[in-house]
């Protein structure tokens, strides 16, 4: 049997992540020379070439992908290994997550701390931003973790769901048939917003932005007092005792999709084992089961809605 060593295959996989043998050598702590010579150990040990000569830049041959895919697995089997026998020193792992919504930043904490108990060398940077530069970030290699919320299915996340959502109001909140609806929201790159508009839009009905906040305290707020009607998913509406308009006066609302994406590269086994998690604690607030509709491992991050 031949066995081929983890470090070349952990090399392989610098080298197509970052898409470059400098790069990659200068992340592993190796000359380029070194990385080069690696490359074509591990070539000569599978009997063939991993990448296209005939392509200018980085490109795996069809060989090379499966190549890459497996080595994926196999060093994802290795570091899980090492951590559970705790073999030598470790180095803190600082794991970056962005979210595209406050409330579920504020879910996170839980899950965190729980998951440092089984990974104690782990750190977390945790931040809220709009989908499409969060989604940057994560290809970038910015982001170790993403959460996003946007209005298409995100085919390629990790894992992905559809979540209901509904119209909120305060409780003299009345619609005037003469007068715009009275939006309030997070604002133009939200998802709920995108879809309260193209409904509206759609339904022929006039509206205004007449309140744009930074957090769903804040907006639950003035929803509360009456300014204003909000789109959110009942999941969150419930949560955060926001009335549920059931027989509003106005077109219903398609669901949003909520995605888990995880970059590639760096300390997949724990990326992973962390998405699963935050996937878990999402869908476990005590409003019924949400409807799963998608559930898959592509290690591409995932177009912006």
């Amino acid at each position: 049997m031949t066995n081929i060593p983890t470090d070349l295959l952990r090399t392989l996989v610098a080298v197509v992540d970052l898409r470059s043998f400098t790069k990659a050598a200068a992340s592993l702590g190796l000359t380029q020379p070194a990385v080069s010579a690696q490359i074509k150990r591990l070539q000569f040990l599978l009997g063939g070439d991993v990448f296209d000569r005939s392509v200018q830049g980085v490109s795996l041959t069809q060989h090379g992908e499966m190549v890459v895919s497996y080595a994926r697995r196999l060093l994802a089997i290795n570091d899980q290994i090492v951590h559970l026998g705790n073999y030598g020193p470790r180095q803190e792992l600082v794991v970056r997550i962005g979210t595209c919504s406050d409330y579920i930043a504020s879910v996170l904490p839980g899950t965190l701390a729980r998951f440092r108990e089984r990974w104690p060398d782990v750190c977390f940077v945790v931040r809220t931003d709009t989908y499409d530069p969060l989604l940057r970030d994560l290809r970038n290699g910015a982001l170790d973790v993403m959460i996003g919320i946007s209005i298409s299915l995100p085919t390629d996340a990790y894992r992905s769901w559809a979540e209901e959502v509904v119209w909120v109001r305060g409780g003299k909140t009345r619609i005037d048939e003469d007068q715009p609806i009275r939006l309030v929201s997070y604002g133009d790159p939200c998802a709920y917003h995108r879809l309260a508009v193209n409904a509206l839009r759609e339904a022929g009905l006039q509206w205004e932005d007449v309140f744009i906040g930074p957090s769903i305290t804040t907006l639950a707020g003035v929803v509360s007092i009456g300014l204003g009607i909000m789109p959110i998913s009942r999941r969150i509406a419930s949560e955060v005792g926001m009335t549920i308009w059931e027989d509003a006066p106005l077109p219903k609302l398609p669901d949003v999709y909520c995605g888990v994406h995880v970059r590639e590269g760096g300390a997949r086994a724990a990326y992973e084992q962390l998405a699963d998690e935050i996937t878990v604690a999402l869908q476990a607030a005590p409003v019924g089961a949400p409807k799963l509709v998608a559930v898959n491992k592509s290690h591409k991050a995932s177009p912006a809605a």
